[in-house]
């Protein structure tokens, strides 16, 4: 892994740490990776990500969203449906709003809307964009989440940051208000097309 993904890493394992959740990252098998290349583009950062932090167990939680990351062994699996056919075969490209065969799956929201790369917005680094969209809907109209995939491990961690003053108890709708209105500042920090975007806050 380069070092702004190690750094990403490492900083969201300390705020797991120290909000005791429960996680396991760990390299995913090079035959695992190679088969999944195969048949998705993925991205090289995101790559060597699975290589050395496979997100066997990761699920970050926050008062107004928890996401719940794909393991490599399970990642094509999830593009069925999608992308892929039950035979893991690409699916053709389909109307307007239509799934896109761009569009990797890595992770789930709470309420199962899909987190996913869009392979077809590769930058220098060899990441791309992460996008989100709601689910069981007619279309498919997607998000952006974060700018790259090093910048949605940092979303997520500074999140589950914030979420920390909030401490354990449940919070009302007003308290997730005020959630969202700490969390907008750093956002923009790290990110402010995902800020403007305005699907963490």
């Amino acid at each position: 892994m380069d070092s702004d993904l190690v750094e990403a890493v490492d900083k969201l394992k300390a705020i797991l740490d120290k909000r005791t959740i429960s996680f396991s990252l760990g390299a995913a098998s090079r035959d695992v990776v190679d088969r999944v290349t195969q048949r998705l583009k993925l991205p090289p950062r995101y790559r060597s990500f699975l290589l050395e932090a496979n997100p066997t167990e990761l699920q970050t939680v926050t008062p107004v969203e928890s996401v719940q990351f794909i393991p490599a062994e399970e990642l094509l699996q999830e593009q069925v449906g999608f992308s892929l056919s039950e035979d893991l075969k690409h699916l053709s490209p389909g109307k307007d709003g239509s799934w896109r065969r761009s569009w990797i799956i890595i992770a789930y929201g709470v309420l199962g809307d899909p987190y996913f790369l869009d392979t077809s917005q590769g930058d220098a680094e060899g990441d791309c964009p992460v996008f989100t969209a709601m689910s069981g809907t007619e279309r498919w109209d997607p998000s952006l989440a974060a700018s790259s995939f090093v910048q949605f491990l940092q979303i997520l961690t500074t999140a589950m940051e914030v979420a920390d003053g909030f401490g354990e108890a449940e919070l009302g709708v007003d308290d997730e208000d005020v959630f969202r209105e700490a969390l907008a500042p750093r956002i923009r920090t790290l990110d402010p097309a995902a800020l403007r975007a305005g699907h963490w806050t």
